[in-house]
């Protein structure tokens, strides 16, 4: 087989079935298995639930729209990143890059790897420190394998994706068979509960993007798709897809086996439906999905945020040498390898799930920016993408518009966390400016890409 070689010397190995794989799989992770409990504590009834489950895929794929055009117009490494530095500046850009590395990313990727690890526990006995140990090296685990190229690592993700997806239509379908012997009257419950309020079914509806994150990352590995400008919109589109069917098939499920009261209560509804179809063996059967699903979730995010760093330091916004490609396997080696380490660093000291907490939501300010860069780029004649968004300006607006409202919801709910996340990623505006002086001053790095 030829591959194709990107001008900046990786390699061309993610065709569209594994950049399919990598939406899915990093969208899938733990949440879906957990997350519906968020949920129906804050909108109590089976229509409300499916509604916010619904409303947040078709948010979803609003921003996928988004990105599909965006990525088609710039097939290059660094994804949001790289839009956000077309769009506005780089400095924009750069603030993207500085959340995603000490909070946003390498936060998700040590959250998941403690989900892994404590799901884990279920099979092998771990204490608090096992459990530490046991992440620590599932993350250098999957950093290794991306570490000797991104064909492994697309591999690992595809096989781990459909596992995953097969596992999940196994239960739906066992759900739905086999559910009737133990589902209650879920529908009755429902029609006396009240209407939740507009700040509740907010919160809902954050509860439920949080388990759709993770779809524009298949934008960071664009110097390294096989024809990107099509390969992405298109992965983008499938991957949604199945997932939004997904999820609402599963929550059916949740709905129809278990009383919306106990899917309220529980921390492990997926655990709790298995074990009413199918026994006590249910636990087991679910703890080995989560273990399964959170370990190929891992794969796809750790394969993607190095895209990111390499682009910045290609832009001359880091160190020359996270730019550099390795000589062999042709990945950005220095930036996986940091990313590892700090990742590492967040799960032995547990200082992810405050950053993680923190900042996570400031992810939507940077995609309501994105939309409306998008409104921006087609002003400009020199803007040619090869995919067109449908129903612009009005999609892309509503984006915004739901975009805005996460945000101010959450600041509304908790100001002193939501400040202090939002210093977070402020902090890299003076760094911006003193780095580039810097920069400057030496002569520039590699130089900024067109």
């Amino acid at each position: 087989m030829i591959v194709a070689t990107a001008p900046t010397g990786m390699r061309r190995t993610i065709g569209l079935w594994r950049s399919t794989a990598m939406v899915i799989g990093t969208i899938i992770g733990a949440s879906i298995f957990v997350q519906p409990s968020e949920i129906t504590g804050q909108v109590p009834t089976v229509g409300g639930i499916l509604l916010v489950w619904l409303l947040a895929g078709v948010l979803t794929l609003l921003g996928c729209l988004v990105t599909a055009e965006l990525a088609s117009a710039f097939p290059r490494s660094g994804g949001v990143y790289e839009f956000l530095r077309q769009a506005y500046a780089p400095s924009v850009g750069f603030l993207w890059g500085w959340g995603m590395f000490w909070s946003m990313h390498s936060g998700i990727i040590a959250a998941i790897a403690v989900i892994f690890a404590r799901y884990m526990a279920f099979f092998i006995p771990l204490d608090a420190s096992g459990t530490r140990a046991v992440a620590v090296a599932g993350i250098l685990v999957l950093s290794a394998i991306n570490y000797v190229g991104v064909r492994s690592g697309s591999i690992v993700q595809t096989a781990f994706t459909a596992g995953k997806v097969l596992a999940i239509a196994v239960m739906i379908v066992i759900g739905l068979l086999l559910g009737g012997q133990a589902a209650s009257p879920s529908g009755a419950e429902a029609v006396a509960a009240p209407a939740p309020s507009f700040q509740t079914f907010a919160l809902a509806m954050i509860a439920g993007l949080f388990a759709y994150g993770g779809w524009h990352m298949v934008t960071y590995a664009a110097d390294e798709t096989i024809e990107p400008r099509t390969t992405i919109p298109r992965a983008l589109l499938i991957g949604v897809g199945t997932v939004t069917v997904c999820y609402l098939l599963l929550n059916v499920v949740y709905v129809y086996v278990l009383p919306v009261e106990a899917v309220r209560a529980s921390s492990r509804v997926a655990a709790d439906a298995a074990d009413a179809v199918i026994g006590t063996g249910g636990a087991a059967f679910m703890s080995g999905l989560v273990v399964f699903s959170t370990f190929g979730a891992l794969s796809g995010i750790i394969l993607a945020g190095p895209r990111v760093y390499y682009s910045m330091a290609r832009d001359g916004l880091l160190f020359r040498r996270f730019g550099e490609v390795h000589p062999r396997f042709r990945t950005p080696h220095r930036a996986i390898v940091v990313q590892a380490l700090w990742a590492s660093v967040l799960v032995v000291t547990g200082t992810y799930r405050e950053l993680f907490t923190r900042v996570i939501y400031t992810e939507w300010a940077f995609f309501a920016l994105m939309a409306a860069g998008l409104l921006v780029l087609r002003r400009r004649p020199d803007y040619e993408p090869t995919y067109r968004m449908p129903f612009v300006p009005v999609a892309p607006l509503v984006f915004v518009a739901a975009s805005a409202v996460i945000v101010f919801n959450q600041i509304v709910s908790d100001p002193v966390e939501s400040l202090t996340g939002l210093l977070l990623v402020a902090a890299g505006a003076p760094v911006f400016l003193v780095w580039t002086r810097w920069r400057d001053a030496k002569g520039g790095f590699l130089g900024a890409r067109n």
